[in-house]
Protein backbone atom coordinates (compact mmCIF):
# COMPACT_ATOMS: atom_id res chain seq x y z
CA UNK A 1 0.00 0.00 0.00
CA UNK A 2 1.76 3.36 -1.07
CA UNK A 3 1.08 6.94 0.50
CA UNK A 4 -1.52 7.72 -1.37
CA UNK A 5 -3.72 4.98 -0.66
CA UNK A 6 -2.84 5.47 3.10
CA UNK A 7 -3.75 8.84 3.03
CA UNK A 8 -6.86 8.67 1.95
CA UNK A 9 -7.61 5.55 3.96
CA UNK A 10 -6.62 8.29 6.98
CA UNK A 11 -9.11 10.99 5.17
CA UNK A 12 -12.03 7.79 5.09
CA UNK A 13 -11.63 7.40 9.02
CA UNK A 14 -12.31 10.82 9.84
CA UNK A 15 -14.82 11.69 7.60
CA UNK A 16 -16.96 14.24 9.59
CA UNK A 17 -13.47 16.49 10.49
CA UNK A 18 -12.66 16.02 6.61
CA UNK A 19 -16.36 17.23 5.68
CA UNK A 20 -15.79 20.42 8.02
CA UNK A 21 -12.62 20.97 6.04
CA UNK A 22 -14.00 20.86 2.75
CA UNK A 23 -16.85 22.92 3.23
CA UNK A 24 -15.02 25.47 4.27
CA UNK A 25 -12.69 25.87 1.58
CA UNK A 26 -15.38 24.91 -0.92
CA UNK A 27 -17.19 28.17 0.52
CA UNK A 28 -14.30 30.32 0.20
CA UNK A 29 -13.41 28.95 -3.01
CA UNK A 30 -16.48 29.60 -4.51
CA UNK A 31 -17.25 32.96 -3.50
CA UNK A 32 -13.76 34.37 -4.66
CA UNK A 33 -15.42 31.92 -7.92
CA UNK A 34 -18.14 33.90 -8.31
CA UNK A 35 -16.27 37.42 -7.70
CA UNK A 36 -13.88 36.61 -10.28
CA UNK A 37 -15.98 35.35 -13.13
CA UNK A 38 -18.72 37.97 -12.05
CA UNK A 39 -16.16 40.81 -12.31
CA UNK A 40 -14.32 39.43 -15.58
CA UNK A 41 -17.85 39.42 -17.41
CA UNK A 42 -19.63 42.74 -15.96
CA UNK A 43 -16.02 44.38 -17.29
CA UNK A 44 -16.10 42.49 -20.73
CA UNK A 45 -19.64 43.41 -21.12
CA UNK A 46 -18.67 47.27 -20.20
CA UNK A 47 -15.70 47.24 -22.71
CA UNK A 48 -17.91 45.30 -26.00
CA UNK A 49 -20.86 47.47 -25.04
CA UNK A 50 -18.73 51.07 -24.89
CA UNK A 51 -16.46 49.57 -27.86
CA UNK A 52 -15.47 53.05 -30.14
CA UNK A 53 -17.74 55.06 -28.33
CA UNK A 54 -16.36 58.25 -26.74
CA UNK A 55 -19.00 60.60 -25.58
CA UNK A 56 -22.39 60.20 -25.02
CA UNK A 57 -24.21 63.58 -25.76
CA UNK A 58 -27.76 63.94 -23.71
CA UNK A 59 -29.97 65.96 -21.64
CA UNK A 60 -28.38 67.92 -18.37
CA UNK A 61 -28.38 65.19 -15.01
CA UNK A 62 -26.72 62.38 -14.18
CA UNK A 63 -23.34 61.45 -16.65
CA UNK A 64 -24.02 58.04 -15.09
CA UNK A 65 -27.36 57.86 -15.27
CA UNK A 66 -26.75 59.15 -19.26
CA UNK A 67 -24.29 56.72 -20.25
CA UNK A 68 -26.13 53.57 -18.73
CA UNK A 69 -29.18 54.32 -20.41
CA UNK A 70 -27.39 55.31 -23.69
CA UNK A 71 -24.96 52.42 -24.09
CA UNK A 72 -25.72 49.71 -21.31
CA UNK A 73 -29.52 50.28 -21.80
CA UNK A 74 -30.28 49.52 -17.91
CA UNK A 75 -31.49 52.86 -16.75
CA UNK A 76 -33.72 55.74 -17.49
CA UNK A 77 -32.55 58.73 -19.72
CA UNK A 78 -31.70 61.86 -18.56
CA UNK A 79 -34.49 63.31 -20.69
CA UNK A 80 -34.48 64.44 -24.84
CA UNK A 81 -32.76 67.08 -26.03
CA UNK A 82 -33.73 69.41 -29.50
CA UNK A 83 -33.15 67.74 -32.97
CA UNK A 84 -32.00 70.62 -34.21
CA UNK A 85 -29.24 70.95 -31.56
CA UNK A 86 -28.07 67.39 -32.33
CA UNK A 87 -27.52 68.37 -35.59
CA UNK A 88 -25.59 71.19 -35.25
CA UNK A 89 -23.09 69.02 -32.75
CA UNK A 90 -23.30 66.35 -35.33
CA UNK A 91 -21.81 68.43 -38.09
CA UNK A 92 -19.37 70.00 -35.69
CA UNK A 93 -15.77 69.88 -37.01
CA UNK A 94 -14.25 67.99 -34.52
CA UNK A 95 -16.66 64.75 -34.78
CA UNK A 96 -15.85 62.17 -36.93
CA UNK A 97 -19.53 59.93 -36.59
CA UNK A 98 -22.73 61.17 -33.96
CA UNK A 99 -25.16 58.19 -33.73
CA UNK A 100 -28.71 59.26 -32.64
CA UNK A 101 -30.89 57.27 -30.32
CA UNK A 102 -34.73 57.69 -29.51
CA UNK A 103 -36.01 56.08 -26.65
CA UNK A 104 -39.20 55.36 -24.93
CA UNK A 105 -40.48 52.33 -25.90
CA UNK A 106 -40.30 48.43 -24.73
CA UNK A 107 -41.03 45.44 -26.43
CA UNK A 108 -41.76 42.98 -23.51
CA UNK A 109 -38.81 44.43 -21.10
CA UNK A 110 -36.54 44.67 -24.76
CA UNK A 111 -35.97 48.26 -25.83
CA UNK A 112 -36.61 49.94 -28.71
CA UNK A 113 -34.02 51.92 -29.95
CA UNK A 114 -34.81 54.52 -32.58
CA UNK A 115 -31.41 55.37 -34.63
CA UNK A 116 -29.98 55.46 -38.15
CA UNK A 117 -27.64 53.68 -40.36
CA UNK A 118 -25.02 54.79 -38.50
CA UNK A 119 -25.48 52.30 -35.59
CA UNK A 120 -25.18 49.34 -37.83
CA UNK A 121 -21.72 50.64 -39.08
CA UNK A 122 -21.06 51.43 -35.55
CA UNK A 123 -21.32 48.04 -33.88
CA UNK A 124 -20.35 46.41 -37.17
CA UNK A 125 -23.81 44.92 -37.56
CA UNK A 126 -24.70 41.66 -39.50
CA UNK A 127 -27.93 39.70 -40.64
CA UNK A 128 -28.84 36.17 -39.67
CA UNK A 129 -31.84 36.67 -41.79
CA UNK A 130 -34.00 39.36 -43.56
CA UNK A 131 -32.76 42.93 -44.21
CA UNK A 132 -32.50 45.54 -42.24
CA UNK A 133 -35.09 48.77 -41.75
CA UNK A 134 -35.99 50.58 -44.46
CA UNK A 135 -39.21 52.19 -44.08
CA UNK A 136 -40.99 53.22 -40.84
CA UNK A 137 -42.09 50.82 -38.14
CA UNK A 138 -39.71 48.22 -39.51
CA UNK A 139 -37.41 46.46 -37.04
CA UNK A 140 -34.18 44.49 -36.99
CA UNK A 141 -34.32 42.53 -33.85
CA UNK A 142 -31.14 41.53 -31.98
CA UNK A 143 -30.76 37.37 -31.89
CA UNK A 144 -31.89 37.00 -28.12
CA UNK A 145 -34.90 39.52 -28.55
CA UNK A 146 -35.70 36.72 -31.65
CA UNK A 147 -34.79 33.72 -29.80
CA UNK A 148 -37.00 34.77 -26.77
CA UNK A 149 -40.10 36.59 -28.47
CA UNK A 150 -39.68 33.77 -30.64
CA UNK A 151 -39.69 36.21 -33.92
CA UNK A 152 -39.26 35.34 -37.73
CA UNK A 153 -38.79 37.34 -40.29
CA UNK A 154 -42.22 39.12 -41.20
CA UNK A 155 -43.82 39.09 -37.82
CA UNK A 156 -45.43 41.82 -36.58
CA UNK A 157 -46.02 43.37 -32.93
CA UNK A 158 -46.45 46.57 -31.06
CA UNK A 159 -44.61 48.21 -28.50
CA UNK A 160 -45.53 49.62 -24.95
CA UNK A 161 -44.65 53.45 -23.59
CA UNK A 162 -42.00 53.21 -21.23
CA UNK A 163 -38.61 50.95 -20.73
CA UNK A 164 -40.15 48.78 -19.36
CA UNK A 165 -43.74 46.68 -18.74
CA UNK A 166 -46.61 46.29 -21.06
CA UNK A 167 -49.63 48.66 -19.71
CA UNK A 168 -49.39 50.77 -21.88
CA UNK A 169 -49.25 49.44 -25.86
CA UNK A 170 -49.10 51.58 -28.45
CA UNK A 171 -51.98 50.02 -30.33
CA UNK A 172 -51.76 52.53 -33.34
CA UNK A 173 -48.99 50.95 -35.62
CA UNK A 174 -47.71 47.27 -35.62
CA UNK A 175 -43.81 46.53 -35.96
CA UNK A 176 -42.66 44.41 -38.22
CA UNK A 177 -39.63 42.42 -38.60
CA UNK A 178 -37.54 42.70 -41.55
CA UNK A 179 -34.23 41.46 -40.17
CA UNK A 180 -32.86 39.47 -37.51
CA UNK A 181 -29.25 40.07 -36.45
CA UNK A 182 -26.35 37.70 -35.92
CA UNK A 183 -25.44 37.22 -32.31
CA UNK A 184 -23.13 40.36 -31.06
CA UNK A 185 -21.57 39.07 -27.69
CA UNK A 186 -23.10 42.49 -26.72
CA UNK A 187 -25.82 44.91 -25.80
CA UNK A 188 -27.51 44.94 -29.54
CA UNK A 189 -28.56 41.17 -29.13
CA UNK A 190 -31.11 42.43 -26.37
CA UNK A 191 -32.68 45.17 -28.71
CA UNK A 192 -35.10 46.23 -30.83
CA UNK A 193 -33.54 48.93 -33.79
CA UNK A 194 -35.55 50.95 -35.81
CA UNK A 195 -35.72 54.08 -37.34
CA UNK A 196 -36.02 57.44 -35.40
CA UNK A 197 -39.11 58.55 -37.14
CA UNK A 198 -40.72 55.36 -36.27
CA UNK A 199 -40.47 56.02 -32.32
CA UNK A 200 -41.79 59.62 -33.27
CA UNK A 201 -44.69 58.39 -35.29
CA UNK A 202 -45.80 55.81 -32.92
CA UNK A 203 -46.17 58.33 -30.04
CA UNK A 204 -47.80 61.08 -32.94
CA UNK A 205 -49.97 58.59 -33.84
CA UNK A 206 -48.82 59.21 -37.63
CA UNK A 207 -51.34 57.56 -40.03
CA UNK A 208 -48.98 56.97 -42.89
CA UNK A 209 -45.87 55.35 -42.75
CA UNK A 210 -43.15 56.56 -45.45
CA UNK A 211 -40.15 55.36 -47.08
CA UNK A 212 -36.66 55.88 -45.36
CA UNK A 213 -33.10 55.60 -46.50
CA UNK A 214 -31.78 52.53 -48.07
CA UNK A 215 -29.47 50.32 -46.03
CA UNK A 216 -25.69 51.98 -45.78
CA UNK A 217 -27.21 55.52 -46.41
CA UNK A 218 -27.05 58.29 -43.65
CA UNK A 219 -30.41 59.02 -42.54
CA UNK A 220 -30.83 62.64 -42.20
CA UNK A 221 -32.49 64.69 -39.53
CA UNK A 222 -36.18 66.09 -39.98
CA UNK A 223 -36.54 69.80 -39.36
CA UNK A 224 -39.02 71.07 -37.50
CA UNK A 225 -39.54 70.81 -33.00
CA UNK A 226 -38.34 66.96 -32.96
CA UNK A 227 -36.35 65.52 -30.17
CA UNK A 228 -34.20 62.72 -29.48
CA UNK A 229 -32.49 61.01 -26.83
CA UNK A 230 -28.82 61.32 -27.07
CA UNK A 231 -25.90 61.19 -29.67
CA UNK A 232 -23.15 58.83 -29.49
CA UNK A 233 -20.09 60.46 -30.64
CA UNK A 234 -16.91 58.95 -32.33
CA UNK A 235 -14.10 61.79 -32.33
CA UNK A 236 -12.16 62.67 -35.49
CA UNK A 237 -9.06 63.26 -33.93
CA UNK A 238 -6.93 63.54 -29.95
CA UNK A 239 -7.41 66.74 -29.89
CA UNK A 240 -11.58 65.99 -29.64
CA UNK A 241 -10.85 65.04 -26.34
CA UNK A 242 -9.91 68.16 -24.50
CA UNK A 243 -12.30 70.65 -26.46
CA UNK A 244 -15.48 68.67 -27.59
CA UNK A 245 -16.71 67.96 -23.71
CA UNK A 246 -15.89 71.30 -22.79
CA UNK A 247 -17.77 72.81 -25.59
CA UNK A 248 -21.22 70.83 -25.11
CA UNK A 249 -21.32 71.36 -21.30
CA UNK A 250 -20.18 75.12 -21.62
CA UNK A 251 -21.97 76.40 -25.11
CA UNK A 252 -24.96 73.89 -24.63
CA UNK A 253 -28.09 73.09 -22.66
CA UNK A 254 -26.87 69.38 -22.75
CA UNK A 255 -24.57 67.46 -21.23
CA UNK A 256 -21.20 65.18 -22.50
CA UNK A 257 -20.15 61.79 -20.20
CA UNK A 258 -17.71 59.58 -21.06
CA UNK A 259 -18.10 56.30 -20.78
CA UNK A 260 -14.59 55.08 -19.90
CA UNK A 261 -14.42 57.42 -17.07
CA UNK A 262 -18.42 56.80 -15.81
CA UNK A 263 -17.13 52.93 -16.29
CA UNK A 264 -14.59 53.55 -13.94
CA UNK A 265 -16.65 55.54 -11.06
CA UNK A 266 -19.28 52.88 -11.27
CA UNK A 267 -16.42 50.37 -10.80
CA UNK A 268 -15.32 52.12 -7.53
CA UNK A 269 -18.75 52.76 -6.55
CA UNK A 270 -18.94 48.94 -6.35
CA UNK A 271 -15.84 48.04 -5.57
CA UNK A 272 -16.51 48.25 -2.06
CA UNK A 273 -18.38 45.94 -1.39
CA UNK A 274 -16.81 43.46 -3.84
CA UNK A 275 -13.31 44.15 -1.54
CA UNK A 276 -15.44 43.40 1.61
CA UNK A 277 -16.69 39.94 -0.36
CA UNK A 278 -13.00 39.00 -0.91
CA UNK A 279 -11.51 39.74 2.25
CA UNK A 280 -14.68 37.46 3.76
CA UNK A 281 -13.56 34.62 1.53
CA UNK A 282 -9.75 35.05 2.37
CA UNK A 283 -10.94 34.76 6.17
CA UNK A 284 -12.82 31.84 5.29
CA UNK A 285 -9.43 30.31 3.52
CA UNK A 286 -7.07 31.28 6.38
CA UNK A 287 -9.69 29.22 8.52
CA UNK A 288 -10.00 26.13 6.80
CA UNK A 289 -6.73 26.34 6.78
CA UNK A 290 -5.99 26.41 10.29
CA UNK A 291 -8.78 23.64 10.45
CA UNK A 292 -7.08 21.33 7.94
CA UNK A 293 -3.64 21.78 10.13
CA UNK A 294 -5.82 21.35 13.64
CA UNK A 295 -7.28 18.34 12.33
CA UNK A 296 -3.78 16.71 10.57
CA UNK A 297 -2.08 17.98 13.70
CA UNK A 298 -4.57 16.18 16.10
CA UNK A 299 -4.87 13.10 14.16
CA UNK A 300 -1.00 12.93 14.24
CA UNK A 301 -0.86 12.33 17.94
CA UNK A 302 -3.78 9.93 17.64
CA UNK A 303 -1.77 7.93 15.21
CA UNK A 304 1.80 8.00 16.36
CA UNK A 305 2.11 4.44 17.51
CA UNK A 306 0.86 3.59 14.08
CA UNK A 307 3.75 5.38 11.99
CA UNK A 308 6.24 3.86 14.25
CA UNK A 309 4.46 0.28 13.88
CA UNK A 310 5.50 1.28 10.10
CA UNK A 311 8.72 2.43 10.56
CA UNK A 312 9.40 -0.91 12.34
CA UNK A 313 8.08 -2.76 9.09
CA UNK A 314 10.66 -0.61 6.65
CA UNK A 315 8.35 2.66 6.07
CA UNK A 316 10.59 5.52 5.44
CA UNK A 317 11.05 9.09 7.23
CA UNK A 318 10.02 10.29 3.96
CA UNK A 319 7.37 8.30 3.24
CA UNK A 320 5.52 9.49 6.73
CA UNK A 321 6.03 12.86 5.58
CA UNK A 322 4.46 12.39 2.38
CA UNK A 323 1.80 10.47 4.01
CA UNK A 324 1.04 13.48 6.30
CA UNK A 325 1.55 16.07 2.86
CA UNK A 326 -0.65 14.09 0.96
CA UNK A 327 -3.33 14.18 3.18
CA UNK A 328 -3.37 17.92 3.43
CA UNK A 329 -3.26 18.33 -0.12
CA UNK A 330 -6.29 15.85 -1.21
CA UNK A 331 -8.43 17.81 1.48
CA UNK A 332 -7.86 21.24 -0.15
CA UNK A 333 -7.50 20.04 -4.36
CA UNK A 334 -11.05 18.58 -3.67
CA UNK A 335 -12.16 21.11 -1.55
CA UNK A 336 -11.21 23.78 -3.71
CA UNK A 337 -12.46 21.74 -7.05
CA UNK A 338 -16.01 21.56 -5.26
CA UNK A 339 -15.50 25.21 -4.64
CA UNK A 340 -14.97 25.97 -8.18
CA UNK A 341 -18.16 23.87 -9.33
CA UNK A 342 -20.25 25.43 -6.54
CA UNK A 343 -19.55 28.84 -7.76
CA UNK A 344 -20.27 28.02 -11.40
CA UNK A 345 -23.14 26.61 -10.55
CA UNK A 346 -23.74 29.55 -8.13
CA UNK A 347 -23.16 32.05 -10.91
CA UNK A 348 -25.37 30.18 -13.60
CA UNK A 349 -28.22 30.89 -10.87
CA UNK A 350 -28.11 34.54 -9.98
CA UNK A 351 -28.02 34.84 -13.83
CA UNK A 352 -30.87 33.17 -14.75
CA UNK A 353 -32.77 34.95 -11.98
CA UNK A 354 -31.40 38.41 -13.31
CA UNK A 355 -33.93 41.14 -14.53
CA UNK A 356 -31.49 42.83 -16.88
CA UNK A 357 -30.89 40.88 -20.20
CA UNK A 358 -28.07 43.63 -20.85
CA UNK A 359 -25.71 42.44 -18.09
CA UNK A 360 -26.72 38.80 -17.43
CA UNK A 361 -23.95 36.53 -15.67
CA UNK A 362 -23.02 32.85 -16.76
CA UNK A 363 -21.67 30.24 -15.21
CA UNK A 364 -20.76 28.35 -17.85
CA UNK A 365 -17.88 30.75 -19.06
CA UNK A 366 -14.33 29.88 -17.56
CA UNK A 367 -11.17 32.34 -16.54
CA UNK A 368 -7.25 31.23 -16.66
CA UNK A 369 -7.03 32.65 -13.50
CA UNK A 370 -9.50 29.95 -12.12
CA UNK A 371 -6.23 27.79 -12.07
CA UNK A 372 -4.45 30.49 -9.59
CA UNK A 373 -7.88 29.82 -7.48
CA UNK A 374 -6.87 25.76 -7.07
CA UNK A 375 -3.14 26.53 -7.01
CA UNK A 376 -3.76 28.56 -3.91
CA UNK A 377 -5.68 25.72 -2.35
CA UNK A 378 -2.58 23.52 -2.67
CA UNK A 379 -0.46 25.73 -1.06
CA UNK A 380 -2.86 26.22 1.92
CA UNK A 381 -3.24 22.40 2.09
CA UNK A 382 0.67 22.17 1.82
CA UNK A 383 1.40 24.67 4.32
CA UNK A 384 -1.21 23.23 6.93
CA UNK A 385 0.37 19.83 6.61
CA UNK A 386 3.70 21.35 6.97
CA UNK A 387 4.39 20.91 10.40
CA UNK A 388 2.25 18.20 11.65
CA UNK A 389 4.62 15.83 8.51
CA UNK A 390 7.94 17.11 9.88
CA UNK A 391 7.01 15.60 13.55
CA UNK A 392 5.74 12.54 11.30
CA UNK A 393 9.32 12.78 9.85
CA UNK A 394 10.82 13.05 13.08
CA UNK A 395 8.63 10.08 15.05
CA UNK A 396 11.00 8.71 17.21
CA UNK A 397 10.61 4.72 16.58
CA UNK A 398 12.03 3.50 20.49
CA UNK A 399 10.16 6.28 22.60
CA UNK A 400 7.17 5.71 20.93
CA UNK A 401 6.35 2.03 21.21
CA UNK A 402 7.97 2.30 24.74
CA UNK A 403 5.44 4.48 25.40
CA UNK A 404 2.26 2.49 23.96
Amino acid sequence: MNALQISIKDIKANRLSALLNLLLIAFGIAILTVLLLAGKQINDKLEKNAKDIDLVVGAKGSPLQLVLSSIYYIDFPTGNIPLKDAQQLAQNPLVKRAVPLALGDNYSGFRIVGTDTSFIHLYALTLQQGTFWSKDFEVSVGASVADKQHLLVGSKFYGAHGLTGNTDIHRTHAYVVTGILKPQGNVVDNLVLTNVASVWGMHEQAESPKKGPRPGEPEPFENGEKEITTLLIQYRSPMSVVLFPRMVNQSTNMQAASPAMESARLFSLIGVGVDTLQWFAVLIMAISGISVFISLYNSLKDRRYDLAIMRTMGASRFTLFSIIVLQGLLLTLIGSVIGLLAGHAALEIIGHYQQADQARLSGKLTDAAEGYLILTGLIIGLAAALIPAVQAYRTDIASTLSKG
